[in-house]
This record gives structure tokens, sequence and C-alpha cells, in this order.
């Protein structure tokens, strides 16, 4: 481009501009839609970068947290010399294994490896707080500091009270206070009987949520992390950092360690998967924004006519009339940036407390913006402006001059490449999400779905076409409707494609969801019938646990009517041996197993062996090895009817076992054999055996004591299974682990009949954010109609139509916008889904072992808001139209 020629442009770019924005000043109404529209998104986007940069904190405000008052702070964990970075963030040994220290490093320990002089102040991390909070045990973070010493203070802000100082006292953080639901001054109780008084309120900045603060006195016995901080009497010299390493010291210094290797600790760069989903969602967005902005820069346009035409009669070509329309997406999508920065900005900062407490749970850094994200969001919002404004840009350079003069509407019909790009867009789109997820990769599916997306707005506005023309059939006021639609496609079709691209992501998500969630109730098998409950003890078991029935006295006092009763393992018999390295099980015969091997390639006729389809299905809350019991436990285990229950407890009173896998008892006995995990061969025999065919479709075996006396095995005590009459609620749970705390720490598990996932929170929010674009776009398109409509308004009045015809207008013409954009995104999204279903059903299909297909489920939650939200947008519009019907004088 020469000299010359590029100055005009550049000339011609700046009237253009000149233009644009007196054009601004005066449509203010629609600048202000416009604005609010672009600045929605960059607002949300401005506080997310901002609020992010604040609470990525900067290295050296990382170290001030960690060392307070201090120069240095020191983490003595390692018996062996150990290499650290430039920062002391990590460190690994110098050769070898890691070799931790046995017990925490005492002060004079310490002070032995320092300088003369130095002043030392032990913090000790990661403790554990446990106490009573109305018959509920609270466990809670712990720290050990002396908050008092002038090295610590800056670690922690004393909100009220102050600081504990003797061993018997403890401060806690604001939201300790309210769980723990106690005042200044009040005594706390540990568990283990200690009692503690509450003095101050801490607050530490890298955590807010619950702390309790001892005082720096606590006993070494006391588990945790210690941290050293040294007041050095001099600067830190680079050989007192190679001693402490040689001594297995890991140090920390407000400046970098001279030779050693620096870790940078910039932002991670996500995978290509990861980036390639965030860049066509982001895509999306950026289109949806576009669809919905669409609409007034083309009625912009429609306005303008005889003022672009008046531009082309003075000499401008096409190439200006686009710059014009062009500028205005500029101008207007550069003011919705810096509206929404600063709306942003301006949010971030004065939602910092919020950010802070609710979600970060710590402090966030210092004041700033994040000025390369800012860019990019701006950017973003300017190119959005100028998308949006580009078809109403090139209808313009296409508009008739004559036609444009007089003000008349220019009858172009949209070229048929259009549709023909729409329909190959969609076919394309359909055939890469449907490849991409029998591959299974988000990124390809999302582009294909997006593709197609892309395609059908492409299609809108001949369909709209079709639509007017058909309208003939209707009464007058959809008739008209609909003609206004066709008319006016550059404004009425993007706003219909855009309630038709957030339908259509809505629906397609929502099925794929409410598919997913309804195989996982099919997939999903309790290990006990639902509302059992299994106890188990934690960590090691007791010696002498407590019998059956008095756990179920504390357990009736949760759970009315609950029966207890203890359950067994089998394990090794003898001390040598670890008692769990012992493990029974019964064997399938070998005609009934399957001849394929699950790892190698298979036939297609194993997919159809009834020998390789398994009658049972892994349990997947919760899990049981083999039992050993004399039937007692066997109602609460399986749920069998009460005549196998019996004949299984005859059989167990017989020293047999019981198994629930048919397949596995021939001739009324089952071969039972047992691992010991010693390398050898395993052991077993035959014994006599009943299968349970009704209950819980779980595979299952249960031995005698006399059975497992006969295989070398002995009863472990693993727990208690409750039989309740009902399914406990978690809070319930958690009373009866209260409950039973005194007779020792026990976990509990229930058995549920469905999964805990419950997706329709997740439905219905997808549903109310495509019902909220759903209601934006009919009202912008309705208003923009309107406000284009004015003459054919007083055309009506003219000819004497009833003030009523006004409201039934903008009630249809919104019902155009909505129903059918809705209609088209239900369409979409619903194809969209089931070619996604088809592909990966097709997938599993042909895996190895076969696993159950995605079933096709339409959440009906989703379709009744999407069914109606264009009532209430088609309501909405007539009752905020006025009645009366304008009369204005006619240039025309």
């Amino acid at each position: 481009m020469t000299g010359g020629r590029l100055a005009a442009v550049r000339g011609s770019w700046r009237t253009a501009l000149r233009i644009a924005r007196r054009e601004a000043r005066r449509s203010r109404r629609r600048t202000l839609l416009v604005l609010v529209m672009i600045a929605l998104p960059v607002l949300g986007l401005s506080f997310a970068a901002v609020s992010y940069d604040m609470g990525d904190l900067t290295r050296a405000e990382r170290i001030e947290r960690q060392l307070g008052g201090a120069d240095i702070a020191l983490r003595w964990d390692s018996l062996t010399p150990v290499t650290q970075d430039a920062w002391g963030e990590s460190a690994w040994p110098v050769e070898g294994d890691w070799v931790g220290r046995t017990r925490p490093a005492t002060a004079e320990e310490v002070r032995a490896l320092l300088p003369e002089g130095s002043r030392l102040a032990r913090t000790r991390w990661w403790m554990t707080f446990s106490t009573r909070v109305n018959r509920h045990v609270e466990s809670i973070e712990a720290r050990a500091v002396d908050l008092t010493d002038p090295l610590t203070r800056p670690l922690a802000r004393v909100r009220d009270g102050r600081p504990p100082v003797r061993p018997d006292e403890i401060a806690v953080s604001p939201t300790a206070l309210r769980r723990l639901e106690t005042r200044i001054g009040d005594p706390v109780r540990t568990i283990d009987g200690a009692t503690y008084r509450v003095v101050g309120v801490v607050e530490y900045p890298d955590n807010l949520r619950d702390v309790i603060t001892l005082p720096g006195v606590t006993p070494d016995g006391t588990a945790g992390s210690d941290t050293w901080l040294v007041d050095l009497p001099g600067p830190l010299e680079p050989g007192l950092a190679d001693r402490l390493n040689a001594q297995g010291v890991q140090v920390v210094a407000r400046s970098p360690l001279p030779g050693r290797q620096e870790f940078s600790r910039g932002m991670s760069v996500p995978d290509a998967d990861e980036a390639g989903v965030v860049g066509v969602v982001g895509g999306l967005g950026l289109l949806e924004v576009v669809l919905l902005v669409g609409p007034a820069f083309a009625v912009s346009v429609r306005r303008r006519r005889r003022d672009l035409a008046l531009v082309a009669v003075a000499g401008g070509d096409a190439s200006h009339l686009r710059r014009i329309v062009l500028a205005d997406g500029v101008v207007l999508g550069a003011g919705g940036a810096a509206l929404g920065m600063l709306l942003g900005i301006g949010a971030a900062f004065a939602g910092r407390p919020i950010v802070e407490q609710y979600l970060l749970g710590e402090r966030l850094g210092a004041y700033r913006i994040f000025p390369a994200a800012l860019v990019a969001i701006a950017a973003t919002a300017v190119l959005a402006g100028v998308l949006a404004a580009m078809a109403p840009a090139w209808t313009a350079a296409r508009q008739d001059v004559a036609t444009g003069l007089a003000g008349r509407r220019d009858a172009t019909r949209p070229r048929r490449r259009w549709l023909l790009v729409g329909v190959a867009l969609t076919v394309a789109g359909t055939a890469i999400a449907a490849f991409a997820a029998g591959r299974t990769s988000q990124t390809g599916v999302l582009a294909g779905v997006a593709l197609g997306e892309l395609g059908l707005v492409f299609c809108t506005p001949s369909l709209v076409g079709v639509l007017g023309r058909a309208g003939r059939l209707l009464p007058l006021t959809p008739r008209l409707a609909l003609r206004d639609a066709s008319r006016n496609r550059s404004s009425a079709a993007p706003a219909i494609s855009a309630v038709m691209a957030a339908v259509a992501g809505s629906v397609a998500l929502g099925v794929y969801v409410a598919s997913d969630e309804t195989r996982s109730q099919a997939l999903w098998q309790p290990g006990l019938p639902p509302g059992n409950v299994l106890l188990t003890h934690s960590g090691e078991t007791p010696a002498d646990p407590p019998s059956a029935e008095v756990v179920a006295d504390r357990a009736r006092a949760v759970l009315p009517g609950a029966t207890v009763v203890s359950v067994a393992t089998p394990g090794c018999v003898g001390d040598v041996r670890d008692k769990n390295d012992c493990t029974a099980y019964a064997l399938v015969p070998p005609e009934q197993r399957c001849p394929y091997d699950a790892a190698g390639p298979v036939p297609d006729t194993a997919r159809r062996d009834p020998r390789c389809v398994s009658p049972f299905q892994e349990p997947v809350d919760v899990y049981l090895p083999a039992l050993v019991d004399d039937g007692g436990a066997l109602a609460a285990l399986t749920g069998a009817p009460a005549d196998e229950l019996a004949a299984a407890r005859r059989t167990l009173a017989a020293g047999g076992v019981v198994v629930t896998d048919a397949r596995r008892v021939v001739d009324g006995q089952v071969r039972v054999e047992v691992n010991d995990n010693s390398g050898g061969p395993p052991t077993g025999r035959l014994l006599p055996a009943y299968a349970l065919r009704g209950g819980l479709t779980v595979d299952r075996l249960v031995l005698s004591p006399a059975a497992a006396d006969a295989l070398g095995l002995t009863a472990v005590p693993m727990g208690y299974l409750l039989d309740t009459t009902g399914s406990p609620t978690d809070r319930q749970m958690e009373m009866l682990t209260d409950e039973l705390f005194d007779l020792g720490p026990m976990s509990a598990q229930v058995a549920t009949a469905d999964p805990p996932s419950d997706q329709r929170p997740m439905l219905l929010l997808l549903a109310v954010a495509s019902g909220v674009i759903t209601l934006g776009a009919a009202a912008v398109a309705t208003g923009l109609a309107a406000a284009e409509g004015r003459r054919d308004l007083s055309t009506l009045a003219a000819v004497g139509a009833d003030p009523r015809v006004r409201r039934l207008l903008s009630l249809c013409q919104a019902g155009v916008i909505a129903v059918l954009g809705s209609a088209l995104g239900i369409v979409a999204g619903l194809g969209s889904a089931v070619v996604v279903l088809a592909s990966l059903n097709q997938r599993y299909a042909e895996s190895w072992p076969v696993q159950p297909p995605y079933p096709v489920t339409v959440p009906g939650v989703t379709l009744a808001v999407l069914v109606v939200v264009p009532l209430v947008a088609m309501g909405g519009a007539a009752l905020f139209t006025r009645s009366r019907l304008p009369i204005e004088r006619r240039l025309d």
C-alpha cells in the first residue's frame, strides 16, 4: 500500500470514527443498550482477572507471611544433608532417600547451628484441636505461635482480646469462634479432657477459616510441623546456608540464596485439551454477544440509510460505507470495554472482603490490576463490536442509492450461498462432533457443536423468509409480526440465532447430563440393603471391642428400631503374620468361566457368551470382603427373603458357607481357597454351600466359624452392621458417630439406593441461563422492532385499528423471536446430544468387557423452563407496550 493510499485510509477511518461518535450521542438509547450488552461480560471477566491477580501473591508477599519479623526461617525435617532451591520452597536429599526426623529439634540444637547472638522463635503448624460442640466432635486446625514475640507478632492480627500466653489459654479465629459457639473468657474442653480458656480472636492472613492458636509453650510431644524464625545478628552469609543444608535444615530467606536454582512460580500453562475447551467455549460466548448486539447495528443502518446514501452520492464508495458502520462497532465496543473494565475493577476492589472470606479463605495481596488480561478483554470487546457490525456494514455497502435517498426499504434478499454455507457447516459440525465423541475428545465435541450452531446461524435468515411467506395464512397481527421479521432479517435473524444458540447449548448439555445421571443410576449398586449402615473401627481394632448389645443401646438413641450385629473377616491364625494377609474366595467351576482374556482381542461371540456376562455388579458405596458369621448378619448383609435366610442359616450351622453366585455351587458344594500372600500356591477345600438367589445382586461369601477353622482361618473383628428401618440422614450419621465416640473412634458408611449426586440444580441453572438470554434477546428485538415500525403503527392508527393491536403486535413480535429461537434451539440441542450419545454408545458396544450404553434422557425441568420462557417473553412484551397508536406525519 502506497503512502498516499495509506493516508487516505487513515483519514477515512478518522472521519468514520467522528461520524460514529456523533451517531452514538444522537441515538442514546440504542447506544446505552449496546454498551450494556458489551459491558456486562467485560465486567465479569475484568472482575475475575483483577481478583485473580490480587490473589496470586508475589514472592515477597508469600515470604512476608512466612517470616513475620524474622530474617530467615528454618525447617529441620531431615537427618541427612539436603539441597534446596534459592528461596527455600523445596528441598531434596543430596544423595540417597529422604530420612525424616523422628522427633522435633530442640531450641538448643537449632541455636548451636547459628551465629552467636541469634534470636529464635518456634512456630508449630498443622496440628489438630478436637472438641465437642453439641455432642458433635469438631476437629479444627491448630497452630502453636507465641504472638507476644516480636519475631512472630506480624504473622497474625489480634482482632479482639489478647494472644494466649499460658499453657491453658487459646485464641480462635472469627469463624472458629462462631463454629465453637463460644466467647472470649469461656472454657473449651478437648476430647482428651484438657480445658482451655479463650482469651482472644486472632486472624491469620493465609487462612481465614477455622484456626485455633495455642501458646508457644506447646509440649514437644504434640504432633505438628516446626518452623524456627531466626533474627540474625548480621546479614545472612552464604556459608551459613551451606552449613545448615549440610545438617538437613531448609532455609527460607528474604532474598535468593546464591549458587542455587530458582524455580519460577508463574501461571501454569494448560494442556492442549484444556486450552481447546477454553478457546471453543470463549468463542461460543463471543458469538452469543455478537448475535445479541447485532440487531442494534442492523436497526441503526436502516434508520441511517438516507445518510449513507448521501455519502455515496458525495463520492463515497462501498469501502467508505463499510468503514462508517464498522466504526460504530469500534466506538461502541471500546466504550463498552471501558465501562465494563471500570465497573469490573471497582467491583474487584470493593468486593475484596467477600472474595477473601468466602472464595479464597485468605487475604489477597496488594491492590493491583492485571494489565495483560485487561488489554485482551478490551480487544475482545472491540472485536465483538466489529463482528456485530460486520453484517450490517456489508448490507449498507450493497444498498441501492436511489432507494436509500427515498427512505424506502431495500428489498434485497439474502443470497442463496449463505444457506448452502450454513447447511455445509451444520453437516460438517455434526460429523466432527460424532467423530470426536467416539474418541472422547472434549475439544473436538465442542468444536463440532460450535460449528453446527454457526451453520444454523447462517441458515436462520432463509428460514425467517420461508416463515414470512407462510404467514399469509395467519390472522392480521401475527401476519404483520412475521412480515416485519422477514423484511428486517438483518435484525431479527441475529436475535433468533442468539436464542437458538443459548437454548441449543443448554438442551445439549442438559440431555447429556441427564443421560449420564440415568446411566449412573442404572450402574449404581449398593453394597448393603439401602439404609443399612456399616460401622468400622477407625485405626487399630481394639483388643476387646464393645459388644453388639452395647453398640445397639447407643445406636437406638439416634436410629430407633435399629438392630446391630457384629461382623468379622477371615484372618490368618497365629501371631507371626498379619491377620489381614489371608484372603478367602469361592471359585467358579472351570466350565462356567469366561474363556476369553479381557486384556487381549476377543471375537464378537464373546460379547454374546453368557459365561462372560457377570450377573453381579461391583458395589460402589460400601465394600465388604468375605465374612465369618453364624447367620446373624445375613439379613442386614443381603436383604434376602426369610425362607432363603432360614436355609442359609442351617447350612452355616452345619459348618458350610453361603454364597450369592449360584454358578459357584456344584452338587451342593463350593471350593473355597485361601491365599496367604506368602508367594506359595493357595490352599483350599470343598465345603457344603447354599446359594442365596434373592436380595442384593452383589457377590458375597460368608464362612461359618467351623468352615473358617477348617480352612485354617480365624475370625477378625471388623465392626458392626446396623439394620435400620429407614435411610439415615447425614445429620443422623454425624450424631451416630458422636454417640459412639466414647466406645472408640468409628467410621460409618450408609448404603443408598441412588447415587449421591443430584444434577437437578445444574439442569435448572442451565435452563435459567438460556431463559435469561431468551428474554433479553426477545426484549431487545421487540424494542428495536417497535422503534423501527412506528410508521407502520401510524398507518394502522390512520385506518382505524384498535389500540389493542399494538400490544398484540408486540406480543407476536416477541413470540417470533422467542418461540422460533427456542424451537430451533431445542431441535438443534436434541440433535447434537443424540449424535454425541450415539457415538459414545457405539464405542461402548465395541469395547470389551461390554459397558452399558447411555440412554437418551430428556430433562423435563429444562424443557419446562424453555417452554415457559417464550410465554413469559410474549406476556412481558404485551404488558410493557403502550396501547396508544402513534400518529405522526410521514414524509413519503
